[in-house]
């Protein structure tokens, strides 16, 4: 008989659509490792403290790769391609260092002014006064501009890679899933031929020619690698802009102190992401030996889910977790991870972030909501979670400021 899932698990009364929050802390009350079963994927223990979900991170016991997995019988899971969450080390720490160098801190401050150039161009869009859905014409085209100009996908494209990863991170069913990953391996190695023939200046064409250069890059790893920073590159920080926003709209005295201190910035984003991360679950974990985690014996070959999100409320942490607080000292909130698969994109999509919300409530200075905030629907898959849409409206739009 399988585990219950997490909607099963929910106290009375909590629905586990609009937040798993008052599911984490329930199961808290319980202990901080439960076993739940996930539809499509089978049983695993989920991991809910914040120091127990911090630590497993780095346990090396628990691998990426499915082969550690007591259930596996072949690699054919693979939605497109082998990326680094699915590896460990070496293959891992190759596949890492062959893009680590175009997510530095230099790199990004590099991208900011372009950054700031697309974001007010999504604003001069619209009118100057009027309503939208803020995840279609703001939070969505914002990061997958930027990843795709990185990657190199042509222009024309771009519309396709959300609707294909949005299916592949939160499928509405298993044989769109399929069929969307199938589209996009389709797609990619068009594109990887495109680029072996005519390379740019793109990241995508350096992949390329490292893989001409047998610098150890198979073809499945270089698929996979267009496909993890694609996906990873903007689905996270569309869920980042748009959760963002709400959490300030739903708390007027917090958003009334960071437009009077744009300062607080930084701290926002921290809480932002503390408080309503877009990252779930980091992707599964298989026991490579048996282990323990809070006194749970984990058995080899078992899977291991470890939630950032919950992990991100834990009491013992962060006094008072469900409070929003722009001002609360960044204490360790595990949205990017830990460990050697901490997101290599956390420095990018924090610049994405602070840059899209100063200039969205610096241009948009009466932004508010068209509905109730409760009333806001959510994709949700095993790792992610982000709006599906965020109607708002504004009287005023201010001009950009001059560059």
């Amino acid at each position: 008989m399988p585990a219950p899932t997490l909607e099963e698990l929910a106290p009375a009364g909590a629905d586990p659509g609009a937040g798993p929050y008052p599911v984490y802390a329930a199961l808290r009350e319980r202990g901080l490792v439960h076993r739940i079963h996930v539809p499509g994927t089978g049983d695993a223990w989920l991991v809910i403290g914040r120091d127990e979900v911090r630590a497993a991170l780095a346990d090396p016991r628990l691998r990426n790769d499915i082969r550690h997995s007591a259930s596996w019988e072949s690699d054919g899971g693979n939605a497109v391609g082998l990326n680094m969450l699915q590896a460990d080390a070496p293959r891992h720490t190759r596949l890492r260092g062959l893009v680590a160098r175009e997510f530095t801190a230099g790199r990004v401050a590099a991208l900011g002014p372009r950054v700031q150039r697309a974001a007010d161009a999504l604003l001069d869009a619209l009118p100057t006064a009027g309503t939208a859905d803020l995840v279609d014409a703001y939070a969505l085209p914002l990061p997958l501009t930027v990843i795709c100009e990185l990657l190199g996908v042509p222009g024309e494209d771009r519309h396709l890679f959300h609707a294909w990863s949005s299916e592949l991170v939160t499928p509405t069913s298993a044989g769109a899933a399929d069929a969307a990953g199938a589209e996009m391996s389709a797609y990619f190695a068009r594109l990887i031929d495109l680029k072996s023939a005519d390379p740019g200046a793109d990241l995508l064409s350096s992949l390329v020619r490292a893989h001409a250069r047998e610098e150890r890059l198979d073809a499945g790893e270089l698929l996979g690698m267009a496909f993890l920073l694609l996906v990873a590159g903007h689905e996270t920080t569309v869920n980042l802009i748009s959760a963002g926003v709400l959490a300030l709209l739903r708390h007027p005295d917090q958003l009334a102190a960071l437009r009077g201190d744009m300062s607080l910035l930084d701290g926002a984003v921290e809480e932002i992401l503390r408080y309503d991360g877009p990252v779930t679950a980091a992707a599964f974990r298989y026991a490579a030996e048996p282990l323990e985690i809070d006194g749970v014996r984990i058995p080899a070959g078992d899977s291991v889910l470890l939630s950032p999100a919950a992990a991100s409320r834990d009491p013992r942490h962060f006094p008072d977790p469900d409070r929003f607080d722009i001002r609360r000292p960044p204490r360790g909130h595990l949205a990017f991870g830990h460990g050697v698969h901490h997101c290599l994109g956390a420095p990018l999509a924090r610049a994405e972030g602070r840059i899209a919300l100063e200039t969205l409530l610096r241009r948009c200075p009466d932004l508010a909501l068209t509905v109730d905030a409760d009333t806001l629907v959510h994709r949700q898959g095993v790792m992610l979670r982000g709006l599906a849409a965020l109607p708002v409206r504004w009287s005023r739009r201010l001009a950009a400021s001059p560059v």
